[in-house]
């Protein structure tokens, strides 16, 4: 087990930890689970409330930070440790402590995703709860039951990712899972579940939601083929390829769902609430952006005014989309150009600029970020057959995205000489699904190594200057992360370990 670090800093700072059953639930309006039943609106406000988390820049150790949100710490934290993103420059953003694996129990941008993760499975529990002591529901009331036993699922999956082992690594019956919290009224000192038992709750909870949503509300709110779309990506991790190619069935077969055109797809990431292939995406509005300090792109696009943007595409990335002529992923890319042909750089790095999570109404750092969508089915079809070693059904999933991104005349009907069948589908992977939180996982639970042999600040103790991109960096420490290397573990927050005396550190 790693060591807890910082332990005597945080008590004298005098944090301690707010147990999940002490929280409040909806901070907006301050519904509580006594009030809903008083309220017309209140299931439904509490519901909503509990996307908004998703969101919003909730209070954490009595401040509000833009930088704390969901879905920003979500992505830093996986995509940041992965090979699609390379760091520009040295930051005092804890998003560096994700680049150069540098974790400890104190830091910053985990100890919030941890907290939030809790207060809305805390605030999806209110909820279940309520409506299950209901009894006879009107279909409405069951839609948002199983959106909030989808939430719970989707929440507990991201949180086993980060801070346990994959499920096919080791023994996940005594590999140690997450805290399992499913009433507002347990303990806040509980121990954490293995790796097995968390699988099995939140497998759980996106059937029973499945089961639970025939009223869907929109794309900005769970449906029952998220729902199935979930368990596509869960069956995938825990290699039960069948169950994922048939949860990915489901989704495309419910006809409900299409895949962007070559022509639609360099506008589909700025307005995917509104198009076809979207299955569930995170409402973002202009009241909601945080604008070019803390919105989601800030780090990764900048028009000169309008964000940090510290963190590009990496040469890798690069190379692979500029493979094949006409692949149209290659508009997320900006590339700054300092002058006609030569590529404007920042500390030694040229700068590609990343632009998914940009230009929603105009605005260079607003998006509704995409969390399942119907290019996804396809792919997790492909890469399941590829391990069955079913080379043609692989193939033939490969080529429906790529004949819808430009490249109906580079269709690959074989595997290249020097590929494998799973090599081909995890390069079409990374070029569809980067940058949207795949690309990390992806190389763990495929037990493969996180090579970031190229230049950057991932690099420890590189200093300004040492950049020369006319060859390969060599001789320094975290350019190569082994699979199976435990550094990739975040650690449980300092917080809960305070707080929760059950609670084993990783």
């Amino acid at each position: 087990m790693k060591n807890i670090k910082y332990i005597f800093a945080i008590l004298i700072a005098g944090f301690i930890f707010q147990s999940c059953g002490d929280m409040d639930i909806f901070p907006e309006d301050q519904l509580t689970t006594g009030s809903i039943s008083n309220s017309s609106d209140g299931i439904l406000n509490v519901t909503n409330g509990n996307y908004a988390l998703l969101k919003d820049g909730a209070e954490f150790n009595g401040i509000v930070d833009d930088n704390n949100c969901y879905l920003r710490q979500y992505f830093q934290m996986s995509d940041f440790a992965a090979d699609d993103i390379v760091c520009g420059q040295k930051t005092e953003d804890p998003l560096y402590y994700s680049f150069t694996y540098t974790h400890s129990p104190n830091q910053s941008n985990s100890r919030f995703f941890w907290y939030i993760s809790y207060k809305i499975i805390n605030g999806a529990n209110t909820v279940i709860q309520y409506l299950e002591s209901k009894g006879d529901l009107t279909d409405e009331e069951k839609q948002l039951l199983g959106e909030n036993y989808f939430l719970r699922a989707f929440v507990e999956f991201n949180l086993v990712k980060f801070y346990a082992f994959p499920y096919n690594q080791g023994d996940p019956n005594s590999n140690l899972g997450i805290i399992l919290r499913t009433s507002t009224s347990e303990p806040a000192e509980k121990a954490r579940a293995t790796v097995q038992e968390t699988y099995d709750q939140l497998l759980q909870d996106a059937l029973q939601s499945a089961d639970l949503m025939n009223k869907p509300r929109g794309k900005e709110f769970a449906s029952k083929e998220a729902a199935w779309a979930l368990l596509s990506r869960v069956y995938l991790y825990m290699e039960d390829y069948n169950k994922s190619i048939e949860y990915a069935d489901k989704v495309i077969d419910s006809g409900r769902f299409t895949l962007e055109t070559g022509e639609s797809y360099p506008s589909y990431f700025a307005n995917a609430l509104s198009r076809g292939e979207t299955i569930w995406a995170i409402a973002f509005t202009p009241s909601d952006n945080r604008g070019k300090f803390g919105s989601i792109a800030s780090m990764m696009y900048s028009d000169g005014n309008s964000g940090w943007g510290e963190e590009f595409a990496t040469y890798d990335y690069m190379d692979l989309l500029h493979k094949y002529p006409g692949d149209v992923r290659a508009t997320y890319i900006d590339t700054v150009f300092k002058e006609p042909g030569v590529v404007q750089k920042k500390n030694g790095l040229e700068m590609f600029f990343i632009t998914k999570f940009s230009f929603q109404d105009g605005d260079p750092n607003l998006s509704s970020p995409v969390m399942f969508r119907l290019a996804e089915m396809y792919l997790n079809k492909a890469e399941a057959y590829a391990h069955l070693a079913n080379e043609s059904e692989a193939l033939a999933n490969v080529n429906i995205i790529r004949e819808n991104r430009g490249l109906s005349e580079h269709l690959i009907n074989s595997v290249p000489n020097g590929k494998t069948i799973l090599g081909v589908v995890l390069d079409e992977r990374r070029a569809e699904l980067a940058f949207e939180g795949h690309r990390y996982f992806d190389l763990t639970r495929n037990k493969m190594d996180v090579d970031r042999t190229y230049w950057g600040y991932h690099i420890k103790g590189l200093t300004i200057g040492d950049i020369d991109l006319s060859k390969k960096p060599s001789g320094y420490d975290n350019l190569v992360i082994k699979w199976d290397d435990p550094a990739k573990l975040y650690f449980i927050p300092i917080d809960e370990m305070i707080a929760n005396s059950q609670c084993i550190q990783n």
